[in-house]
């Protein structure tokens, strides 16, 4: 086991601890929002879709996003492509 910082630790490449556990919980959250958003999407506006697009990954990342990722995402739900965020039981490490 290699200790990183407090709260996070690095076991058989996957990371491990209470911030491992909070990194995954938000990617969860995010993948739900998401899926919510493309069964939402025939009904809501354009502005309210990019709006919820820019909310789930900021919720993932917790930094601002470009302007094009969200303009991209938000084209492709548009258009009825399906995306699919799949959150993994553990946190890999490079």
């Amino acid at each position: 086991m290699t200790f990183i910082e407090p709260g996070l630790y690095i076991r058989d490449g996957f990371a491990e601890g209470p911030l491992a556990d909070a990194a995954l919980s938000r990617a969860a959250r995010a993948a739900q929002l998401l899926d919510d958003l493309q069964e939402q999407a025939p009904t809501l506006t354009d502005a309210q879709l990019r709006d919820g697009v820019y909310r789930a990954l900021r919720r993932f990342t917790q930094e601002q996003q470009p302007a094009r990722q969200v303009d991209s995402l938000t084209a492709l739900i548009r258009c009825g492509v399906r995306i699919d965020w799949t959150v993994s039981d553990r946190l890999p490490c490079a």
